[in-house]
């Protein structure tokens, strides 16, 4: 796999660069490639089916930023706060969202706005509230391709 991660700053990257993988190791690593370029302020909206690998991507996103806390998905508290590395960690799971007032309840503008890095899971569901400097991953499976093959999507626009 490359390393082209440095270009999701610049326009080169507005359309999306695709990055294949064939396990979740190879998954985990990509999140974890993608961590070691963050800087505070980042916005990390992923999408996904079901069972796409999300969380693992996540898990390596953490694991870039020297988290060494278990993650897990944070499905009913919304958003789970990692400290423990190079940058705070806010790890949003929106799949449960009823009502955008939710999302002002907790506070969304203080980690959006941070000096942390904020990974969304189900951005979709909030995409008027996300920034407009809003890293775009989306991750797809292709069963024809193999049981653990993904294609994944980093992009400075949505892509879905």
């Amino acid at each position: 796999m490359e390393e082209r991660f440095s270009e999701i700053r610049g326009d080169s990257a507005e359309a999306g660069t695709e990055y294949e993988t064939f396990s979740q190791e190879e998954t985990f690593r990509l999140g974890e490639r993608l961590a070691r370029s963050a800087q505070p302020g980042w916005v990390v909206a992923l999408n996904g089916d079901l069972g796409a690998g999300k969380t693992v991507f996540t898990k390596g996103m953490a694991a870039g930023l020297g988290i060494r806390e278990t993650v897990s998905s944070p499905t009913f508290t919304i958003v789970q706060v990692y400290d423990g590395g190079r940058l705070p960690f806010y790890h949003f799971d929106v799949y449960r969202i009823g009502d955008i007032e939710e999302m002002e309840e907790i506070g969304y503008e203080d980690y959006f706005y941070g000096d942390g890095v904020c990974l969304v899971e189900w951005a979709g569901l909030i995409r008027e509230l996300l920034p407009e400097h809003t890293v775009w991953v989306t991750i797809a499976k292709d069963p024809d391709r193999g049981f653990d093959y993904r294609k994944i999507t980093v992009a400075r626009r949505q892509t879905f």
